[in-house]
């Protein structure tokens, strides 16, 4: 999984949108790219970070504030001016792709200012509060190789501790507006704040302190060591105490009951503009969700088929509940073993790779167990390296308990976040240096999620999938994605409960009830990210089908994920576009 934000729009209507004018000013499009990238690093400083753009590496967004969303706005217009002045035509095809790319990110961005977001700040899955953890953990992509870099992230937790401050301000708004977390998900919130409540020894913004690189002399490390224990006693501890008291006697007690969005003011329409910017399509949410209801009756059936394989003669509930307890598949004594069995997994499929794929990354590749910080909440996750290859990518394992994990999903675990998913994805778009930086660092969750996902049936080809179980997993982390489709929109705009919603994937997949119920609350925090996987993954197997279809022998499946992959994230109807145009030349 990865993250970011937009909004869906057709081939016809983008031409539509960029109108014609009889006369266009002669502009400087690489320059306007440039711009716009910059505009968008000074606006999400902890993503320029992570995007290696080092400049800002000292700088906090306070993205709730009336202020922050009026320079939002204020950047919106002006990239919207500079491109009216663009002559479309003129433009070479990778021009127009980044040019209908950032007409649809302002479209996106100027919709969804339309709707509270600021007003719910937090949650217990994603946001500031837990990139921060993460950089302060010192293995991340904040970097600590000189005092700069240190004094850098001193600054950043200074103004930290008071975007702390700022959030609970416009969290009381929110409590005003009735715009509030389910209870369920505060209550997971507050102990993520707890924790930071300790001695600066023993706080994780002081684990850099305990990194220093072998070149810092005595007196600098004397120097830094005071100045974070200063920070973290005086500043990042009171700020964290007054959120857990805040937390605690104010904001949960005002938590909503519901579950989903469409229970709030303006809710059911927040929730179509966020299906829209995560799905990159027009598809409604009552379409989403009827297409999700298909799809799992679909690959429910082939669950059935499994079950008969391995001779299972109960119901396919009772083979979940098989599945899920079966000891054999909880082989595991230590967390190291779990690390130790993807990497033979990735070993297993290094040899095929080659078939499959011409354009390979070069980015290097790693495999960590999830920080404890976060781990009990966290699910598996790719984390880009850096374009310049000094950081790798590092697919992220959380094994809160090694006791009770079950590896029957891990293979198709490792193609959807390492490789060939995300790893290579993210990794390739990085390395082009024929894209403008804006679109080596973007991301659209629908293109980038789809195409996880859609390497998950690539099993077979890559010489996974040989134990039914194995398979079993794959066909169970599909029908993870399709459920979503289902729960995502049943409670954000069908007035489903986080018990109903739990109910349904209980019924329909292999998951723990503990895993399941982290899931469910996640959808619950992020509404309609979880939308992007299934609506992306259909779309690449569509268009590989269309091609498959068109070409007949002359279909080259490496040149198929080249063209795929090549251009980096786009909306699913510029893919389309482009697929079409690769099956039109190459007949």
């Amino acid at each position: 999984m990865k993250k970011i934000h937009f909004l869906a729009i057709s081939i016809g209507l983008i031409t539509l949108l960029i109108g014609c004018k009889s006369e266009k000013s002669s502009v400087d499009f690489t320059q306007i790219t440039k711009d716009y990238f910059d505009g968008k690093n000074q606006l999400n400083p902890l993503e320029a970070t992570v995007n290696g753009q080092s400049q800002f590496n000292d700088q906090l967004q306070f993205e709730m504030t009336d202020g922050y969303r009026k320079d939002q706005q204020i950047f919106f217009e002006k990239t919207e001016k500079s491109l009216h002045d663009v002559d479309y035509e003129t433009l070479s095809p990778e021009e127009k792709i980044s040019y209908d790319i950032i007409k649809w990110e302002v479209s996106v961005g100027q919709e969804m200012l339309q709707h509270p977001s600021n007003l719910i700040p937090l949650n217990q899955f994603s946001g500031t509060h837990l990139t921060m953890g993460q950089f302060a953990g010192a293995e991340g992509a904040q970097p600590f190789k000189t005092e700069k870099d240190y004094r850098n992230f001193l600054t950043r937790m200074d103004k930290f501790a008071v975007w702390m401050d700022s959030a609970q301000v416009y969290m009381k708004k929110g409590i005003a507006k009735n715009y509030v977390l389910p209870k369920t998900l505060t209550e997971k919130l507050i102990p993520q704040f707890e924790e930071m409540v300790t001695q600066p020894e023993k706080h994780l913004y002081y684990t850099a302190v305990t990194k220093f690189p072998s070149t810092f002399d005595q007196a600098t490390r004397d120097k830094l060591t005071a100045d974070y224990k200063k920070a973290i006693q005086e500043k990042l501890v009171p700020s964290f105490q007054r959120m857990v008291a805040f937390l605690k006697n104010e904001y949960l007690p005002k938590s909503r009951q519901t579950s989903g969005i469409g229970s709030l003011t303006g809710g059911k329409e927040w929730y179509a503009s966020l299906a829209k910017q995560w799905t990159t399509t027009t598809k409604s949410p009552a379409e989403i969700h009827e297409l999700g209801l298909k799809e799992v009756a679909r690959i429910k059936a082939e669950m059935e088929k499994v079950k008969n394989q391995v001779g299972f003669k109960g119901s396919i509930i009772e083979f979940f509940d098989f599945v899920r307890n079966k000891k054999e598949l909880m082989p595991f004594k230590s967390p190291e073993e779990v690390i130790a069995n993807f990497e033979k997994i990735h070993a297993t499929i290094k040899p095929n790779v080659d078939k499959l794929f011409a354009l390979q990354p070069k980015t290097p590749f790693r495999i960590k167990r999830t920080e404890a910080f976060r781990e009990k909440t966290a699910s598996a996750e790719y984390v880009q390296g850096a374009a310049d290859g000094s950081r790798p990518g590092t697919f992220y394992v959380p094994i809160p308990d090694v006791t009770h994990y079950n590896y029957y999903g891990d293979e198709d675990l490792f193609l959807h976040e390492a490789i060939p998913g995300h790893h290579f994805q993210i990794s390739l778009q990085q390395e082009n240096k024929d894209l403008p930086d804006f679109r080596k660092f973007n991301w659209f969750g629908a293109y980038g999620e789809g195409w996880a996902l859609y390497t998950e049936s690539l099993g077979t080809e890559l010489g996974l999938y040989k134990d039914p179980f194995q398979y079993f997993g794959m066909l169970s982390n599909e029908m993870h994605r399709a459920i979503r489709l289902v729960v995502d929109t049943g409670m954000h705009t069908k007035g489903w409960t986080r018990e109903q919603a739990i109910q349904f994937s209980l019924e329909n997949e292999a998951e723990s009830e503990a895993s399941i119920v982290a899931e469910i609350e996640r959808y619950m925090a992020i509404p309609g990210q979880a939308l992007s996987y299934k609506i992306g993954q259909l779309k690449i197997r569509e268009l590989r089908d269309k091609a498959q279809k068109e070409l007949g022998k002359s279909f080259d499946i490496k040149m198929f994920h080249q063209i795929v992959l090549e251009s980096g994230v786009m909306p699913l109807a510029l893919l389309e576009q482009k697929v079409s145009d690769w099956i039109a030349t190459s007949k």
